[in-house]
């Protein structure tokens, strides 16, 4: 081979790991936010700020079905 094949290579191989890279961080962040998410929402129930079934006796207790 020769040295610009060789260089072009290396630049793809190169460019291939920054871009997985790359894609790794966006997930990594994606699932973080999630998590602080998640975490949130737990603490409200948690608090009690949010309504559950047992505050809501009368939800689900009729079902309208039709044929």
């Amino acid at each position: 081979m020769d040295i610009a094949a060789l260089s072009i290579m290396k630049n793809q191989v190169q460019l291939k790991q920054n871009v997985g890279l790359a894609v790794m961080k966006k997930a990594m962040s994606n699932a973080e936010n999630n998590s602080t998410i998640v975490n949130q929402m737990l603490d409200k129930v948690a608090e009690g700020k949010v309504q559950t079934k047992a505050n809501l006796p009368h939800m689900g207790s009729n079902v309208d079905v039709q044929v």
